[in-house]
């Protein structure tokens, strides 16, 4: 631990003529932190008033071999300690400056508080206590005073309330915090402004204050009397009371009951309000909601008085508690069937209908059941559900009960295959997220079936390039009121998803429209990919997700929510392989769900024996497959690849229209393909994949890891579907 240019230890008794040393030069004064996310390494835990330089250094020096990021934030928010230093650090070892940041600041005598704000490091935490550096060691404690004000009668008292000012001096380290207390024993409480005293009666206000050096001053008090300013009034309040928690079906609260007693007066006002237990229980005050947790049949009295002196007749409220039953700890038990016409290779024709049953004998009940399509978001089964796109598919299902145990997801897989009857709905895109997301504004509306078997968000059509704001609200306002004739939504939800829409801004100038972000930095959107295969991708503090350099094998990160058909995939890809190897990557599209898939036991190869690779590779031998090349397809020779040095950005566009793929780099186009079949180098099969337009009319996005030494980064990656 360093603290300025002195060597005391940061735990230890500052000498006050080294303090004064130290306050005359610019003092250093270093937070360290590592892979530990409930520490900061090292820190400083005191320093002298003046200029300071902070430094905060999360690196592979200090020990962060993770990556993970760490913030210094110094709270400003709590007045038990000094607000007058602003300082919020973010670093990690990923970042422009390698994980070491300093800044400059000047530090007053107090105590500060330092903590990281990032969520689930909460506990790396601590004080930094600044002395004053011109002085001793402080052990005298503050001076502290009280006085009431406001207006009194004949006999001293305070007609109507009482204002009460604390005040505190110290002519040492200096004043660190004051305190008051109301009553004889009532919790000690921040003083921040005078304390007002409104209700009808004798008080006494406790005081004390502390320095920054942590002497405490002695308990003083005041002493005083509130009366009622004169009045005519000779109402007394009105009252009543609520009984609330959960009941059984004989009306009885199960485990508990909450009383809650209001009161209100249109006169002088109400000066407190008392409840008591039973019929011979003392009166006490009422100062929040009274819980009753005994078994058995209670009644709870209560009356209030005015500042007047009026008194609220007695009143009472009666009811029953019982214990709950035994504990329900058993999940429901799901399974699920799946209808429809097959052919003769089992595959549903046209369509397939899965129908979910769940039973619970825990003895709660069912409160729920949900399903998951082809590793999308759960959402809620209210009826039999049809799935009708051609390929192969895969439903969880899974129940929660009412005492809130929730069944291991189950799965049933099966294939659907092209034929006559009813063809699939016309719906704009393929989205079934679990609530209407509009541009990138989350109405928290769930995205429902709609009767046209289309989802709410497929009809909204925010992908699409609109010509202006006005039209696309235009759009999305009949599309809601439709839904809402329906009985698919209700009126809130009709104006939440419009809101929604007007935030979007979708349809304005300069902003570009049309494309949905499957990663955009944060690890929110990192957390909707899925790996599978050997390797892995890393992501980083600065928005980028990087191949991994220690875990070998071969493998996928592939976004499991969503198939597109037509579509122009956009993303940036940076060669980072050490030294003076080369990145070898690439883009996988429309590969079929990789699990339980019929034909490939490996769920990483799915992409590769189905799908089409977009090539990442700009090394100048071995290879005959270059960057932009449609692996095992169609070659693109390395000049005409626009190759960029090691470290630099590139933009990629994979546009794909029907069995037409185009491959942009940096906005030059250097590779068109048509898929007619006869082009596949490896070995068919079940048919000639290159023929097949069920196999590549629509799938998912991969990204491909080589290997430990072929490091390539992401970032950026949005879709948009033609």
């Amino acid at each position: 631990m360093v603290l300025g240019l002195t060597s005391t230890p940061a735990h230890g008794c500052p000498d006050p003529g080294a303090a004064a040393e130290a306050a005359a030069a610019e003092q250093v004064l270093t937070w360290t932190a590592g892979d530990p996310i409930d520490r900061y390494l090292t820190f400083p835990a005191t320093a002298v008033a003046g200029p300071a330089t902070i430094v905060f250094e999360n690196s592979a020096a200090t020990g962060n071999t993770t990556g993970m990021p760490h913030t210094l934030t110094f709270d400003v928010s709590d007045p038990e300690y000094n607000n007058d230093v602003q300082l919020n650090i973010l670093a990690n070892p990923n970042d422009d400056l390698g994980g070491k940041h300093t800044a400059q600041v000047t530090l007053t005598p107090g105590r500060y508080r330092f903590h990281c704000t990032i969520p689930g490091h909460g506990a790396m935490q601590g004080i930094l206590t600044v002395t004053d550096p011109g002085g001793g060691e402080d052990t005298t404690p503050p001076e502290t005073s009280a006085k009431v004000e406001g207006e009194r009668d004949a006999d001293g008292a305070y007609i109507g309330h009482a204002s009460v000012t604390v005040s505190a001096a110290d002519t040492g380290s200096g004043v660190a915090r004051t305190e008051y207390a109301l009553g004889a024993d009532g919790p000690w409480q921040t003083y921040t402004a005078p304390v007002m005293v409104h209700e009808v009666g004798s008080h006494t206000i406790r005081y004390r204050a502390t320095d920054t050096a942590g002497n405490t001053s002695p308990v003083k008090s005041v002493d005083f009397r509130v009366v009622a300013p004169p009045t005519d009034d000779t109402t007394p309040p009105e009252t009543s009371a609520t009984v609330s928690g959960e009941k059984d079906d004989q009306g009885r609260y199960l485990g508990m009951a909450t009383v809650t007693v209001t009161a209100s007066d249109t006169g002088s006002g109400v000066n407190g309000i008392e409840y008591a237990l039973g019929a011979g229980g003392a009166w006490q005050a009422y100062t929040a909601p009274v819980m009753v947790h005994e078994a058995g049949t209670h009644t709870v009295r209560y009356r209030a008085t005015d500042r007047a002196g009026n008194a609220a007749a007695e009143k009472s409220v009666r009811f029953t508690v019982v214990t709950p039953p035994t504990q329900d700890r058993t999940p429901p038990t799901t399974a699920a069937g799946v209808t429809g016409g097959r052919n003769a290779d089992g595959a549903y024709i046209t369509s397939a209908t899965v129908t979910v049953t769940a039973t619970d004998s825990g003895g709660s009940g069912v409160d729920r059941i949900e399903y998951s399509l082809d590793g999308g978001p759960y959402l809620a089964y209210t009826a039999p559900v049809v799935i009708d796109r051609v390929g192969h598919h895969t439903v969880l299902h899974r129940a929660t009960d009412r005492a809130g145990n929730t069944s291991a997801a189950q799965r049933v897989s099966f294939d659907v295959a092209e034929g006559g009857g009813v063809p699939a709905p016309a719906c704009p895109e393929y989205d079934e997220r679990l609530t209407v997301i509009v541009g990138t504004v989350d109405s928290g509306v769930p995205n429902r079936m709609t009767r046209g078997r289309c989802t709410v968000n497929e009809l909204i059509e925010d992908e699409k390039d609109w010509s202006s704001h006005a039209l696309f609200l235009k759009h999305v306002d009949t599309v809601l009121d439709r839904l809402l004739t329906e009985g698919v939504i209700d009126a809130r939800e009709h104006r939440t998803v419009y809101r929604a829409a007007r935030e979007s801004g979708i349809g304005k100038p300069g902003r570009t429209h049309g494309y949905r972000t499957l990663f955009d930095g944060s690890a929110e959107s990192f957390s909707a990919w899925q790996h599978v295969g050997g390797g892995a991708f890393t992501l980083n503090g600065d928005g980028t997700m990087t191949s991994s350099t220690t875990v070998p094998g071969m493998g996928m990160l592939w976004f499991p929510r969503r198939q597109y058909g037509d579509f122009s995939l956009k993303l940036q890809w940076r060669d980072d392989a050490p030294g003076t190897g080369n990145a070898n990557s690439g883009v996988f599209v429309r590969f079929p769900y990789v699990h339980d898939h019929p034909e490939e036991a490996r769920p990483e190869w799915v992409a590769i024996t189905f799908g089409h690779e977009v090539q990442i590779l700009d090394r100048p031998d071995g290879d005959q497959y270059k960057t932009g090349s449609v692996y095992g397809f169609d070659r693109v020779g390395l000049g005409g690849a626009g190759v960029t040095p090691k470290g630099t950005w590139n933009d990629y566009e994979i546009r794909v229209e029907g069995q037409h793929y185009a491959v942009f780099r940096n906005g030059v186009l250097i590779n068109e393909f048509d898929n007619t079949g006869g082009q596949e180098f490896r070995p068919p099969r079940d048919g000639d994949p290159g023929t097949d337009g069920r196999r590549y009319a629509t799938g998912h996005i991969g990204l491909q890891v080589h290997g430990t030494t072929d490091v390539v980064s992401y970032r950026d990656i949005r879709i948009k579907e033609l």
